[in-house]
């Protein structure tokens, strides 16, 4: 599912309710994270719940380093929150990655306002990690 779709369906759920259930649905579309996956290099930091981020490099993408990512979380909301990001940022070059502004596309889902502290500040650091992750693409590709 691209963002543009996640935006336009968020777009049709007038309830908040609503959204979050729509939020843990995208989390069950996410394929399984494998047990070797959950290891400590792999865990975000910053997150109240367990947060496991894995980073695929394909170094020759026409922009630059492409990136695919994989991840899981013991929380189904937060899953969800990661298939959004995944959505926003797989598959994309290391670039377009640091040039995207996630901040306003959470903004514009309404989901800053209406997720705990916590879990905003969670988001923050798998943002960071995604961007952590881009710069390092890039440094290995000049």
């Amino acid at each position: 599912m691209t963002i543009d779709e996640i935006i336009e369906n968020f777009a049709l759920l007038d309830q908040w309710d609503d959204r979050y259930r729509y939020v843990i649905e995208l989390g069950r579309t996410l394929k399984p994270l494998p047990e070797s996956a959950h290891v400590e290099a792999n865990k975000v930091q910053g997150c109240a719940s367990q947060v496991w981020l894995v980073t695929h490099v394909k170094p020759d993408g026409a922009g630059g380093p492409v990136l695919q990512f994989d991840g899981d979380s013991d929380a189904h909301i937060v899953r969800g929150l990661i298939a959004i990001l995944f959505a926003l940022y797989s598959g994309k070059d290391a670039r377009e990655i640091l040039s995207i502004d996630a901040e306003s596309i959470f903004t514009h889902l309404g989901l800053r306002e209406n997720l705990t502290p916590q879990r905003s500040n969670g988001l923050r650091s798998m943002v960071e990690r995604i961007r952590a992750e881009a710069r390092a693409a890039l440094a290995t590709a000049a």
